[in-house]
């Protein structure tokens, strides 16, 4: 049991939060490197030991032991080295949900590659961007017609583009990963000399967007899995060989979070079911039962669209832990999930930006709300505007104070192949998040919004959360949005987009029940004025709602 984090951890197990607090330290080698230091590790302990149960939505189901994840990784490094990858060179991956990407991560992450995860709704543009920006020698696609002909599109506007892959299919101008690879030996020695990683070299790029701007490039170092130890086993309560669900693509942050890093560093076995299209709740809810997975994680939508469902009749009884991030979670839908199948979630918060930063972690009672406690990794503190640290109760900015000097474990380091922007973000006293936050008494922190969704509306300052949170109490509400929507005399109004659960319409009535509804919850004043219903909210690919695209629509005067 805990045989690699024994490797890097001086204790592993603790009695309280206030011990974990105290007392959690992660050593990271000089030399780590995720694909030899996990994924070999692992085989060459413990050679049947499973690694990655996966199916899709045809049925077909593959089992990869660790042994299997260390020949096939690398077969595929042997075969990106052919192909002119090596250490520093830029790999995107766009694969979903399919098994090849384990494969290929960990191959990259042998190499010394620095590997861009991609998402399938990515366009030409995108692309172009996206290749440009981080001069991509590589890119290995899903068999999605979308994506070919986007990469197709964008290939000849990418100059330092040398190689297309697609996982199994051939395709003209195209390899075919999987046939390639079986064409390479099932070794590969760990480099040395200046092919060889350090913990500091980059190993892993986000591109993510803010509300102004191009995407960010958000790097992160070869040390940055065992950030990931914190999320796994001390926030989603992972058990070594058990499978473990985090409901995520591959293109988003939240997959090294919950599929890959922490889950494989504490032994556990992950358990992905590969979904096309449309998120269908109950096809999700059949899967968990019939694989009896052990611990799960997903963001707050899918477990609010899960509970319209007749959970009930499913047996999840397996499950020992659910775990969610991505959004706030409203208190309604704990208290629903937790009738109807006597499980707790534990909400935890972060960004792509590290690992689990706040969280109700194993040891914590959660109260409804509250996103819980700090990532004992780093020291969190909530500022002001003047950066002047906060009183219990008041709002500030969430911030990772002490990065100056060498990048706390998991943390990112910088945007890739831009000093000005890191040394603007990462250069002064702390780490601006960018997200508001309360602390009360005990230490809980109460999330209210990104620095850009918070309303100022007559002069009042309103967070969509505790809006949002009054709303989904009301039987009619699915899920919402809050957003301030443009006002000539107030300057915003509070707006609420709603998704209606069945058997409700959109009516005039409806929406003066559940105006007076909000009114009655929360203090009047944050009563949204304006309440438009729609079929589906605008979301990330992850599951984030896009507020900012609520916003701009208000502001175009669409609807």
């Amino acid at each position: 049991m805990d045989y690699l984090l024994q490797k890097y951890m001086p204790r592993i197990d603790f009695d309280s939060y206030e011990d974990f607090r105290a007392n959690y330290k992660i050593n990271v080698p000089e030399d780590f490197n995720f694909g030899f230091d996990v994924v070999d590790a692992w085989a060459q302990a413990e050679p049947e030991k499973r690694a990655l149960v996966w199916c899709d939505e045809s049925g077909e189901e593959k089992v990869f032991t660790f042994t299997d994840i260390m020949k096939l990784s690398a077969r595929a490094a042997n075969f990106f080295r052919a192909q002119g990858v090596k250490k520093g060179s830029v790999v995107m991956l766009i694969l979903r949900r399919r098994w090849e990407y384990w494969i290929c991560a960990a191959a990259l992450h042998k190499l010394g590659a620095v590997l861009i995860p991609g998402t399938l709704q990515l366009t030409k543009k995108d692309i172009v961007y996206r290749g440009n920006a981080a001069k991509i020698h590589g890119i290995v696609c899903v068999n999605d017609p979308f994506v070919i002909s986007q990469v197709e599109a964008a290939q000849e506007e990418i100059p330092s583009l040398q190689m297309k892959a697609l996982a199994a299919e051939s395709r003209e101008g195209w390899l075919n990963l999987d046939e390639e690879i079986m064409g390479y030996p099932d070794e590969f020695p760990r480099p040395s000399g200046e092919e060889a990683t350090r913990w500091d070299d980059i190993m892993l790029v986000y591109f993510t967007s803010g509300t102004t701007g191009m995407p960010k490039m958000v790097q992160h170092n070869f040390a940055h899995p065992l950030g990931h130890v914190t999320t796994a086993r001390y926030w989603q309560c992972v058990e070594e060989n058990k499978l473990h669900m985090s409901v995520s693509d591959s293109g988003w942050a939240k997959f090294g979070w919950g599929k890959i890093y922490g889950q494989w560093l504490c032994g556990a076995t992950v358990f992905c079911y590969d979904m096309l299209g449309k998120f269908e709740p109950a096809r999700l809810l059949s899967h968990l039962e019939k694989y009896k997975v052990t611990t799960f994680c997903a963001p707050p939508t899918m477990f609010r669209f899960m509970l319209q469902e007749d959970v009930s009749r499913y047996d999840l009884s397996s499950i020992h832990h659910c775990a969610t991030a991505g959004e706030p979670l409203n208190p309604e839908v704990v208290k629903k999930w937790k009738e109807l199948t006597g499980l707790q979630i534990y909400e935890g918060f972060g960004q792509s930006e590290g690992p689990v930063l706040l969280a109700n972690f194993k040891w914590i009672s959660p109260i409804p709300g509250s996103t819980g406690k700090p990532n004992p990794l780093y020291d969190m503190q909530l500022v002001d505007r003047e950066g002047i640290l906060c009183e219990e109760g008041e709002e500030g900015t969430i911030a990772i104070m002490d990065v100056k000097s060498r990048p706390p474990v998991g943390l990112f380091t910088g945007y890739f192949q831009n000093p000005a922007m890191t040394e603007e973000k990462l250069g002064g006293d702390y780490y601006d998040t960018g997200d508001v936050a309360w602390r009360d008494s005990d230490g809980y922190f109460w999330f209210v919004g990104r620095n850009d969704d918070v309303i100022k509306c007559s002069g009042y300052r309103i967070g969509p959360f505790e809006v949002e949170s009054a709303l989904v109490e009301h039987p009619a509400v699915v899920e919402c949005a809050i957003t301030g929507a443009p006002d000539p005399i107030r300057g915003q109004v509070v707006k609420a987009t709603i998704v209606l659960a069945r058997g409700y319409e959109g009516t005039p009535e409806l929406t003066k029940e559940l105006q007076a509804y909000v009114k009655k919850a929360t203090a009047p004043y944050k009563y949204p004025r304006i309440i438009e219903y729609v079929a589906e909210l605008p979301k990330t690919l992850g599951g984030k709602i896009k507020r900012a695209q609520i916003r701009q629509m208000d502001t175009a005067g669409k609807p």
